[in-house]
Protein backbone atom coordinates (compact mmCIF):
# COMPACT_ATOMS: atom_id res chain seq x y z
CA UNK A 1 0.00 0.00 0.00
CA UNK A 2 1.66 3.48 -1.04
CA UNK A 3 -0.33 5.40 1.02
CA UNK A 4 -3.93 5.51 3.20
CA UNK A 5 -5.73 8.09 4.94
CA UNK A 6 -8.47 7.86 7.60
CA UNK A 7 -12.27 9.86 7.50
CA UNK A 8 -13.80 10.26 10.49
CA UNK A 9 -17.35 10.75 11.47
CA UNK A 10 -18.80 12.12 14.30
CA UNK A 11 -15.10 12.71 15.31
CA UNK A 12 -14.57 8.88 15.23
CA UNK A 13 -12.44 6.60 12.24
CA UNK A 14 -15.15 5.96 9.93
CA UNK A 15 -13.76 4.25 6.71
CA UNK A 16 -9.95 4.26 4.97
CA UNK A 17 -8.97 5.26 1.76
CA UNK A 18 -6.50 3.12 0.20
CA UNK A 19 -3.99 4.57 -2.43
CA UNK A 20 -2.35 2.06 -4.45
CA UNK A 21 -0.50 0.79 -7.78
CA UNK A 22 -3.03 -1.96 -8.66
CA UNK A 23 -5.64 -4.11 -6.99
CA UNK A 24 -3.79 -6.62 -5.43
CA UNK A 25 -4.38 -5.74 -2.21
CA UNK A 26 -8.06 -5.33 -2.36
CA UNK A 27 -8.72 -8.68 -1.22
CA UNK A 28 -7.07 -8.57 2.25
CA UNK A 29 -8.68 -5.16 2.42
CA UNK A 30 -12.20 -6.66 2.62
CA UNK A 31 -10.80 -9.01 5.04
CA UNK A 32 -9.93 -6.49 6.91
CA UNK A 33 -12.91 -4.60 7.62
CA UNK A 34 -14.67 -7.78 8.15
CA UNK A 35 -15.90 -9.04 4.78
CA UNK A 36 -14.92 -12.75 4.39
CA UNK A 37 -17.47 -15.71 3.50
CA UNK A 38 -20.10 -13.02 2.71
CA UNK A 39 -21.86 -12.60 -1.08
CA UNK A 40 -20.19 -9.58 -3.05
CA UNK A 41 -22.11 -7.66 -5.55
CA UNK A 42 -19.66 -5.78 -8.08
CA UNK A 43 -21.65 -2.79 -10.02
CA UNK A 44 -19.59 -1.58 -13.27
CA UNK A 45 -20.81 -0.26 -16.24
CA UNK A 46 -20.10 -1.25 -20.14
CA UNK A 47 -16.51 0.83 -20.77
CA UNK A 48 -15.77 -0.50 -17.31
CA UNK A 49 -16.59 -4.26 -16.98
CA UNK A 50 -14.29 -4.50 -20.25
CA UNK A 51 -11.00 -3.45 -18.35
CA UNK A 52 -11.61 -4.32 -15.12
CA UNK A 53 -14.40 -7.06 -13.89
CA UNK A 54 -12.45 -10.48 -14.92
CA UNK A 55 -9.25 -9.10 -12.74
CA UNK A 56 -11.38 -8.23 -9.61
CA UNK A 57 -13.66 -10.69 -9.81
CA UNK A 58 -10.41 -13.59 -9.55
CA UNK A 59 -9.16 -11.49 -6.74
CA UNK A 60 -11.97 -11.24 -4.60
CA UNK A 61 -14.09 -14.66 -5.17
CA UNK A 62 -11.52 -16.93 -2.96
CA UNK A 63 -12.85 -14.15 -0.17
CA UNK A 64 -16.25 -14.16 -1.00
CA UNK A 65 -19.13 -16.46 -0.66
CA UNK A 66 -20.26 -15.64 -3.48
CA UNK A 67 -19.88 -12.94 -6.18
CA UNK A 68 -22.25 -11.17 -8.26
CA UNK A 69 -21.67 -8.63 -11.69
CA UNK A 70 -24.25 -6.01 -12.17
CA UNK A 71 -23.09 -4.02 -15.06
CA UNK A 72 -24.98 -0.77 -16.24
CA UNK A 73 -24.95 0.75 -19.26
CA UNK A 74 -22.00 3.57 -19.42
CA UNK A 75 -23.01 7.10 -19.50
CA UNK A 76 -25.03 9.95 -17.21
CA UNK A 77 -27.79 9.74 -19.35
CA UNK A 78 -28.32 5.83 -17.85
CA UNK A 79 -28.11 7.11 -13.96
CA UNK A 80 -31.88 6.80 -12.87
CA UNK A 81 -34.32 4.88 -10.96
CA UNK A 82 -35.38 2.31 -13.35
CA UNK A 83 -31.07 1.20 -14.03
CA UNK A 84 -31.20 0.74 -9.70
CA UNK A 85 -34.64 -1.23 -9.85
CA UNK A 86 -32.62 -4.06 -12.69
CA UNK A 87 -29.66 -3.77 -9.64
CA UNK A 88 -32.25 -4.23 -7.03
CA UNK A 89 -33.62 -7.39 -8.57
CA UNK A 90 -30.25 -8.62 -9.21
CA UNK A 91 -29.83 -8.78 -5.47
CA UNK A 92 -32.63 -9.78 -4.60
CA UNK A 93 -32.40 -12.91 -6.61
CA UNK A 94 -29.42 -13.59 -5.39
CA UNK A 95 -31.13 -13.59 -1.72
CA UNK A 96 -28.33 -10.50 -0.62
CA UNK A 97 -28.75 -9.62 3.12
CA UNK A 98 -27.67 -6.52 5.48
CA UNK A 99 -24.55 -8.68 6.01
CA UNK A 100 -23.54 -8.43 2.50
CA UNK A 101 -21.62 -6.19 0.16
CA UNK A 102 -21.95 -3.97 -2.78
CA UNK A 103 -18.48 -2.70 -4.88
CA UNK A 104 -18.55 0.24 -6.74
CA UNK A 105 -16.16 -0.59 -9.45
CA UNK A 106 -15.57 2.94 -11.82
CA UNK A 107 -16.45 6.06 -12.20
CA UNK A 108 -18.60 8.75 -10.72
CA UNK A 109 -21.59 7.31 -11.99
CA UNK A 110 -21.01 4.14 -10.77
CA UNK A 111 -20.39 5.17 -7.53
CA UNK A 112 -23.18 7.09 -6.97
CA UNK A 113 -25.48 4.49 -8.40
CA UNK A 114 -24.15 1.65 -6.52
CA UNK A 115 -24.05 3.72 -2.50
CA UNK A 116 -27.56 4.76 -3.59
CA UNK A 117 -28.59 1.05 -3.93
CA UNK A 118 -26.61 0.40 -0.77
CA UNK A 119 -28.28 3.37 1.47
CA UNK A 120 -31.80 2.04 -0.10
CA UNK A 121 -31.76 -1.92 -0.59
CA UNK A 122 -32.93 -3.26 2.75
CA UNK A 123 -32.93 -0.03 4.37
CA UNK A 124 -29.03 0.11 3.74
CA UNK A 125 -26.04 -2.40 3.39
CA UNK A 126 -22.15 -1.75 2.85
CA UNK A 127 -20.28 -1.00 0.31
CA UNK A 128 -17.08 0.02 -1.10
CA UNK A 129 -15.86 2.37 -3.36
CA UNK A 130 -13.47 1.29 -5.92
CA UNK A 131 -13.46 4.11 -8.16
CA UNK A 132 -11.40 3.99 -11.64
CA UNK A 133 -11.73 7.71 -12.64
CA UNK A 134 -9.67 10.85 -11.46
CA UNK A 135 -13.15 12.20 -10.55
CA UNK A 136 -14.12 9.81 -8.61
CA UNK A 137 -11.26 9.21 -6.88
CA UNK A 138 -10.52 13.00 -5.92
CA UNK A 139 -14.27 13.77 -5.55
CA UNK A 140 -17.26 11.51 -5.56
CA UNK A 141 -16.01 8.38 -4.05
CA UNK A 142 -15.48 10.70 -0.74
CA UNK A 143 -17.77 11.63 1.67
CA UNK A 144 -21.26 9.54 1.20
CA UNK A 145 -23.17 11.65 -0.94
CA UNK A 146 -24.81 9.16 -3.24
CA UNK A 147 -27.95 9.52 -5.89
CA UNK A 148 -29.13 9.59 -9.59
CA UNK A 149 -30.83 11.83 -11.65
CA UNK A 150 -34.45 12.60 -12.25
CA UNK A 151 -36.00 13.89 -15.17
CA UNK A 152 -32.83 15.39 -16.23
CA UNK A 153 -31.99 16.92 -13.48
CA UNK A 154 -29.00 15.82 -11.46
CA UNK A 155 -28.58 13.80 -8.28
CA UNK A 156 -31.96 15.20 -7.26
CA UNK A 157 -32.89 11.78 -5.34
CA UNK A 158 -30.20 10.66 -3.53
CA UNK A 159 -28.85 10.00 0.34
CA UNK A 160 -25.91 10.37 2.41
CA UNK A 161 -24.58 6.43 2.91
CA UNK A 162 -20.54 6.12 3.81
CA UNK A 163 -18.45 3.83 2.30
CA UNK A 164 -16.94 0.87 4.18
CA UNK A 165 -13.49 1.87 2.11
CA UNK A 166 -12.42 3.44 -0.68
CA UNK A 167 -9.66 1.32 -2.75
CA UNK A 168 -8.02 3.19 -5.84
CA UNK A 169 -5.35 1.56 -7.46
CA UNK A 170 -4.21 4.56 -9.54
CA UNK A 171 -3.13 2.91 -12.70
CA UNK A 172 -6.61 2.89 -13.96
CA UNK A 173 -6.10 6.60 -14.93
CA UNK A 174 -3.66 5.64 -17.58
CA UNK A 175 -6.51 3.69 -19.24
CA UNK A 176 -8.54 6.97 -19.31
CA UNK A 177 -8.92 8.60 -22.40
CA UNK A 178 -7.36 12.54 -22.49
CA UNK A 179 -10.88 14.11 -22.25
CA UNK A 180 -11.57 12.10 -19.18
CA UNK A 181 -8.91 12.62 -17.44
CA UNK A 182 -8.77 16.21 -17.98
CA UNK A 183 -12.60 16.20 -17.01
CA UNK A 184 -11.31 14.56 -13.91
CA UNK A 185 -8.70 16.95 -13.33
CA UNK A 186 -10.91 20.24 -13.01
CA UNK A 187 -12.02 18.85 -8.96
CA UNK A 188 -8.91 18.47 -8.44
CA UNK A 189 -8.00 22.19 -9.48
CA UNK A 190 -10.93 23.35 -7.51
CA UNK A 191 -9.69 21.76 -4.22
CA UNK A 192 -6.65 23.88 -4.63
CA UNK A 193 -8.74 26.82 -5.39
CA UNK A 194 -11.05 26.61 -2.77
CA UNK A 195 -9.06 25.71 0.26
CA UNK A 196 -4.48 25.22 -0.46
CA UNK A 197 -3.18 27.48 -2.69
CA UNK A 198 -0.01 26.23 -1.74
CA UNK A 199 -1.32 23.07 -3.29
CA UNK A 200 -2.59 24.59 -6.55
CA UNK A 201 1.14 26.10 -7.02
CA UNK A 202 2.32 22.61 -7.13
CA UNK A 203 -0.41 21.55 -9.56
CA UNK A 204 0.69 24.11 -12.24
CA UNK A 205 4.40 23.51 -10.78
CA UNK A 206 3.74 19.66 -11.62
CA UNK A 207 2.00 20.27 -14.81
CA UNK A 208 4.04 18.42 -17.19
CA UNK A 209 3.82 15.25 -15.23
CA UNK A 210 0.19 15.32 -14.42
CA UNK A 211 -0.43 15.62 -18.41
CA UNK A 212 1.86 12.84 -19.06
CA UNK A 213 0.37 10.92 -15.92
CA UNK A 214 3.47 10.19 -14.04
CA UNK A 215 2.23 7.52 -11.69
CA UNK A 216 4.97 9.03 -8.78
CA UNK A 217 3.52 12.66 -9.19
CA UNK A 218 -0.92 10.69 -9.81
CA UNK A 219 -0.57 9.11 -6.04
CA UNK A 220 1.11 12.40 -4.73
CA UNK A 221 -1.92 14.73 -6.26
CA UNK A 222 -4.64 11.66 -5.83
CA UNK A 223 -3.42 11.79 -2.13
CA UNK A 224 -3.42 15.89 -0.76
CA UNK A 225 -6.69 16.36 -2.99
CA UNK A 226 -8.47 13.61 -1.49
CA UNK A 227 -6.94 15.22 1.95
CA UNK A 228 -8.01 18.78 1.25
CA UNK A 229 -12.27 16.99 0.96
CA UNK A 230 -11.57 14.73 3.60
CA UNK A 231 -10.42 17.64 5.82
CA UNK A 232 -14.07 19.55 4.13
CA UNK A 233 -16.31 16.26 5.23
CA UNK A 234 -15.04 15.63 8.42
CA UNK A 235 -16.39 19.16 9.50
CA UNK A 236 -19.66 19.28 7.76
CA UNK A 237 -20.61 15.42 6.90
CA UNK A 238 -24.09 16.24 5.78
CA UNK A 239 -23.60 20.00 3.62
CA UNK A 240 -25.37 21.91 6.34
CA UNK A 241 -22.08 24.34 6.48
CA UNK A 242 -18.81 24.37 4.95
CA UNK A 243 -19.18 21.57 2.66
CA UNK A 244 -20.81 23.35 0.34
CA UNK A 245 -17.40 24.91 -0.34
CA UNK A 246 -17.25 21.80 -2.21
CA UNK A 247 -20.00 23.21 -4.66
CA UNK A 248 -17.39 25.75 -6.20
CA UNK A 249 -17.66 25.82 -9.58
CA UNK A 250 -20.73 23.49 -9.83
CA UNK A 251 -24.02 26.22 -9.70
CA UNK A 252 -23.60 27.53 -13.02
CA UNK A 253 -21.51 23.91 -13.59
CA UNK A 254 -24.67 21.95 -13.40
CA UNK A 255 -27.06 24.47 -15.49
CA UNK A 256 -24.54 24.56 -18.21
CA UNK A 257 -24.62 20.42 -17.95
CA UNK A 258 -28.26 20.10 -18.50
CA UNK A 259 -28.34 23.49 -20.42
CA UNK A 260 -25.85 21.66 -22.98
CA UNK A 261 -28.41 18.02 -22.56
CA UNK A 262 -24.67 16.87 -20.71
CA UNK A 263 -22.70 17.34 -23.97
CA UNK A 264 -19.71 18.25 -22.01
CA UNK A 265 -18.30 16.33 -19.08
CA UNK A 266 -18.85 17.03 -15.43
CA UNK A 267 -15.30 18.78 -14.91
CA UNK A 268 -15.62 20.22 -18.10
CA UNK A 269 -18.77 22.26 -16.91
CA UNK A 270 -16.93 22.93 -13.64
CA UNK A 271 -14.22 23.99 -14.82
CA UNK A 272 -16.51 26.68 -16.91
CA UNK A 273 -18.46 27.38 -14.07
CA UNK A 274 -15.02 28.32 -11.97
CA UNK A 275 -14.10 30.36 -14.66
CA UNK A 276 -17.60 32.23 -14.28
CA UNK A 277 -17.52 32.01 -10.41
CA UNK A 278 -13.84 33.61 -10.52
CA UNK A 279 -15.08 36.51 -12.48
CA UNK A 280 -17.81 37.00 -10.15
CA UNK A 281 -15.37 37.39 -6.95
CA UNK A 282 -13.71 39.81 -8.94
CA UNK A 283 -16.62 41.79 -9.74
CA UNK A 284 -17.49 41.89 -6.28
CA UNK A 285 -13.84 43.07 -5.29
CA UNK A 286 -13.10 40.20 -3.40
CA UNK A 287 -9.86 39.36 -5.82
CA UNK A 288 -8.27 41.14 -8.31
CA UNK A 289 -8.45 41.66 -12.17
CA UNK A 290 -5.29 39.92 -11.94
CA UNK A 291 -6.08 37.01 -10.09
CA UNK A 292 -9.21 36.43 -11.97
CA UNK A 293 -6.84 36.20 -15.24
CA UNK A 294 -4.47 33.82 -14.07
CA UNK A 295 -7.25 31.61 -12.42
CA UNK A 296 -8.92 31.32 -15.97
CA UNK A 297 -5.89 31.14 -18.14
CA UNK A 298 -4.15 28.51 -16.14
CA UNK A 299 -7.34 26.22 -16.81
CA UNK A 300 -6.24 26.29 -20.68
CA UNK A 301 -2.74 24.25 -20.59
CA UNK A 302 -4.36 21.24 -18.71
CA UNK A 303 -6.57 21.05 -21.67
CA UNK A 304 -9.84 22.65 -19.77
CA UNK A 305 -12.46 24.65 -21.62
CA UNK A 306 -12.65 28.69 -20.79
CA UNK A 307 -15.26 29.51 -22.87
CA UNK A 308 -18.79 27.26 -24.00
CA UNK A 309 -20.54 27.83 -27.14
CA UNK A 310 -24.36 27.57 -28.06
CA UNK A 311 -26.26 28.36 -24.12
CA UNK A 312 -29.00 30.31 -23.89
CA UNK A 313 -27.86 32.62 -20.65
CA UNK A 314 -31.36 32.91 -19.75
CA UNK A 315 -31.52 29.29 -19.90
CA UNK A 316 -28.77 28.77 -17.86
CA UNK A 317 -29.89 31.20 -14.81
CA UNK A 318 -33.35 29.66 -14.76
CA UNK A 319 -31.99 26.28 -14.01
CA UNK A 320 -29.40 27.61 -11.35
CA UNK A 321 -33.03 27.78 -9.26
CA UNK A 322 -34.30 24.36 -9.94
CA UNK A 323 -30.60 23.27 -8.79
CA UNK A 324 -30.68 21.06 -4.96
CA UNK A 325 -28.00 23.90 -4.15
CA UNK A 326 -30.52 26.99 -4.09
CA UNK A 327 -31.51 27.19 -0.04
CA UNK A 328 -34.60 29.26 0.77
CA UNK A 329 -35.43 30.69 -3.01
CA UNK A 330 -31.74 31.75 -2.57
CA UNK A 331 -28.73 30.29 -4.76
CA UNK A 332 -25.79 29.52 -2.52
CA UNK A 333 -23.05 30.62 -4.68
CA UNK A 334 -19.13 29.89 -3.54
CA UNK A 335 -17.04 32.80 -4.28
CA UNK A 336 -13.36 33.17 -3.67
CA UNK A 337 -12.09 35.26 -1.14
CA UNK A 338 -8.44 35.06 -1.91
CA UNK A 339 -6.45 32.00 -3.87
CA UNK A 340 -7.43 29.09 -1.39
CA UNK A 341 -9.70 30.79 0.56
CA UNK A 342 -13.75 30.31 -0.42
CA UNK A 343 -16.52 31.43 1.02
CA UNK A 344 -20.35 31.03 0.78
CA UNK A 345 -22.21 33.87 -0.53
CA UNK A 346 -26.38 34.10 -1.16
CA UNK A 347 -26.30 37.41 -2.49
CA UNK A 348 -25.35 36.59 -6.17
CA UNK A 349 -27.68 38.47 -8.37
CA UNK A 350 -29.30 37.75 -11.76
CA UNK A 351 -27.52 40.26 -13.40
CA UNK A 352 -24.07 38.75 -11.55
CA UNK A 353 -24.74 35.83 -13.17
CA UNK A 354 -25.57 36.98 -16.78
CA UNK A 355 -22.48 38.88 -17.28
CA UNK A 356 -20.35 35.90 -15.77
CA UNK A 357 -22.26 33.76 -18.30
CA UNK A 358 -21.11 36.05 -21.12
CA UNK A 359 -17.85 36.44 -19.89
CA UNK A 360 -17.55 32.52 -20.59
CA UNK A 361 -19.96 32.58 -23.82
CA UNK A 362 -17.93 31.75 -26.93
CA UNK A 363 -18.89 34.21 -29.83
CA UNK A 364 -17.49 33.37 -33.09
CA UNK A 365 -16.43 36.76 -35.33
CA UNK A 366 -15.50 37.29 -38.45
CA UNK A 367 -12.18 39.23 -38.00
Amino acid sequence: MEKSLTVNFQEKPCYDILFDRSFEGLPKALKDIGFENRKFAIITDSNVDKLYSDEIMNLISPVSSKTIKCVIPAGESNKNLSEIEKIYEELIKNKFDRHDLIIALGGGVVGDMAGYTAATYLRGISFVQVPTTLLAQTDSSIGGKTGVDFKGYKNMVGAFHMPKLVYMNLSTLKSLDDRQYISGFAEVMKHGLIKDAEFYTWLIDNMYEICERDLDVLIEMVYHSCDIKRRVVEKDPTEKGERALLNYGHTLGHAIEKAKNFELMHGECVALGAVAAAFISWKKEMISMEEYYEIRDMFVPFGLPISVEDIDVDEVIELTKSDKKADSDKIRFILLRKLGKAVIDTTVTDDEMKAALNEILYVETND
